[in-house]
C-alpha cells in the first residue's frame, strides 16, 4: 500500500492477492483510505476493488482534486482515525463546499469505539456511520447502500426544496412556528434544568455508560442530525437488534417499510422504562429544537435504516414536514401495539399535509393526556 502519493501518477500497480491496491493512473471507480488501511480487506469484498492509500487528509484531499479532473470520484471514503489525529471537521467541510463530493459517504473507522471517541465524532457531524474491529464485508455493504440512499435522497430533497416556490403562507407559517419552538423549548430547558441533573445523576448510578443516547436521524428532506435522548437502555443496545428481531411487532417480512419496536424490551434498564413511560427521556430533544434540527411538533425522525426503507413517493411525503418531538401519530397512536407500519405513515403523511402553528398548538394541547403509556413500548 502506498502512502503520501503523488499527486501526478504515471504507473498502475496491484497487488498479486487483489485485495489491497495501490493507486491506478487510470481506475474509473475506486475507494479512498485515510490513514493506515490495514483493516480494509474486512470491508472491501471485491477482488477487483481499486484503493487509493492517503496518509493525511492534506494527501487526501489533493488527490480527491486530481481525481475531480479526471471526471473519477471514490465510491465512499475511509478515514481510519486509529492511533491518529485527523482534522475531520476541516474535512468535511472541504467535502461539502467541493463540487462532485457532497455526495460521497464518508465512513471513520477505529480499532476501539470509546464513548470519548463516539462523543467528538457525534460533534463533528456529516460522518455516515462509525465501523470497528468487528465489521464483515456484508455488514459495511449495508451500511454503504443504506449511507447512499439516504445521500441521494437528501440531494434530491435539497433539489426540489430549491425549485419549489414557497408562498407568502409558508413563510408566515415558518416565522410563528420558530418563534413558537425557540421560546418554549428554550423556557423549558432554563426551568427543567435540575431535573435534567436529577435523571443525568440517576442514570450513571444506574449502569455504566453514557448519559445521553446520541444517534443519526433522518427529519426533515432526510437532513442527517444528532438526535438526542437520556440513555434508557443497556450500552450497546443498537447491536442487539438483529437477536431481538423476531420479537419485533412490525411486519419484519420485507414486505412493508422496516420498523422496529418490540414490548417490554429486555435491553431497556429498570430507570430506563420509568423515563419512556413518562417520556422523560424525550426532554434532551428540547436542545435539538434550539438549535434549529427539530421542532416542537412534526413528524418522527427516523433512524437512518428505516429511512431508508420509506422511499416509494407513496411514503417520502412524510418527510415534507419537520421532525418533531410530539406529533399527530404519538397522539392518536401512542401505546397501541396493534398500529400498523401504513396506519402510522398515514398519519405522518396527514400531518405534513395540513401542518400549521394551530394544528401544532391543537397536538401540543392533546399531548400530556399522551405521555403515560399503557403499554411498554
Amino acid at each position: 500500500m502506498i502512502s503520501n502519493l503523488p499527486i501526478q501518477l504515471t504507473v498502475e500497480k496491484k497487488k498479486k492477492s487483489g485485495k489491497v491496491i495501490e493507486l491506478p493512473g487510470t481506475a474509473n471507480t475506486f475507494v479512498l483510505c485515510i490513514g493506515a488501511g490495514n483493516f480494509m480487506n474486512r470491508v472491501v469484498d471485491g477482488k477487483d476493488k481499486w484503493i487509493i492509500n492517503a496518509e493525511t487528509t492534506q494527501i487526501a484531499k489533493k488527490v480527491l482534486r486530481e481525481r475531480l479532473r479526471l471526471k473519477l470520484k471514490p465510491e465512499f471514503i475511509i478515514c481510519n482515525i486509529s492511533g491518529n489525529n485527523f482534522d475531520l471537521i476541516d474535512f468535511r467541510q472541504f467535502l461539502q463546499d467541493t463540487k462532485g463530493c457532497e455526495d460521497i459517504p464518508l465512513f471513520v473507522y477505529t480499532d476501539f469505539l470509546t464513548v470519548e471517541v463516539r462523543w467528538e465524532l457525534q460533534k463533528t457531524g456529516g460522518i455516515d456511520d462509525l465501523i470497528t474491529a468487528s465489521i464483515t464485508p456484508e455488514a459495511f455493504a449495508e451500511k454503504l447502500k443504506t449511507a447512499r440512499r439516504i445521500r441521494e435522497l437528501s440531494k434530491k430533497a435539497s433539489t426540489n426544496s430549491a425549485s419549489l416556490r414557497r408562498s407568502s403562507k409558508y413563510y408566515i407559517n415558518y416565522f410563528f412556528k420558530r418563534t413558537l419552538d425557540i421560546a418554549v423549548a428554550g423556557t423549558a430547558l432554563l426551568l427543567l434544568s435540575p431535573v435534567f441533573l436529577l435523571v443525568a445523576i440517576l442514570i450513571r448510578l444506574e449502569s455504566k455508560g453514557p448519559i445521553f443516547y446520541i444517534s443519526h436521524r433522518a427529519g426533515n428532506g432526510y437532513k442527517i442530525f444528532d438526535f438526542y435522548k437520556f440513555r434508557t437502555m443497556v450500552v450497546n443496545a443498537d447491536k442487539l437488534v438483529s437477536q431481538l428481531s423476531h420479537l419485533n411487532q412490525y411486519d419484519a417480512t420485507g414486505k412493508d417499510p422496516v420498523f422496529f419496536k418490540v414490548s417490554n424490551d429486555p435491553r431497556v434498564t429498570r430507570l430506563g422504562a420509568f423515563l419512556r413511560n413518562t417520556s422523560l427521556d424525550e426532554l434532551p430533544q428540547l436542545l435539538n429544537v434550539v438549535l434549529g434540527h427539530m421542532s416542537l411538533v412534526g413528524n418522527r425522525p427516523l433512524p437512518l435504516y428505516e429511512a431508508a426503507t420509506l422511499t416509494t413517493d407513496d411514503y417520502a411525503g412524510r418527510f415534507l414536514a419537520p421532525a418533531g418531538i410530539t406529533g399527530l401519530w404519538q397522539i392518536k397512536k401512542r401505546g397501541q401495539k396493534n398500529m400498523s407500519v401504513k396506519e402510522r405513515i398515514n398519519l405522518d403523511i396527514s400531518y405534513a399535509e395540513n401542518n400549521s402553528v394551530l394544528y401544532d398548538m391543537w397536538i401540543l394541547a392533546n399531548t400530556p393526556n399522551a405521555l403515560i403509556q399503557k403499554d411498554n413500548v
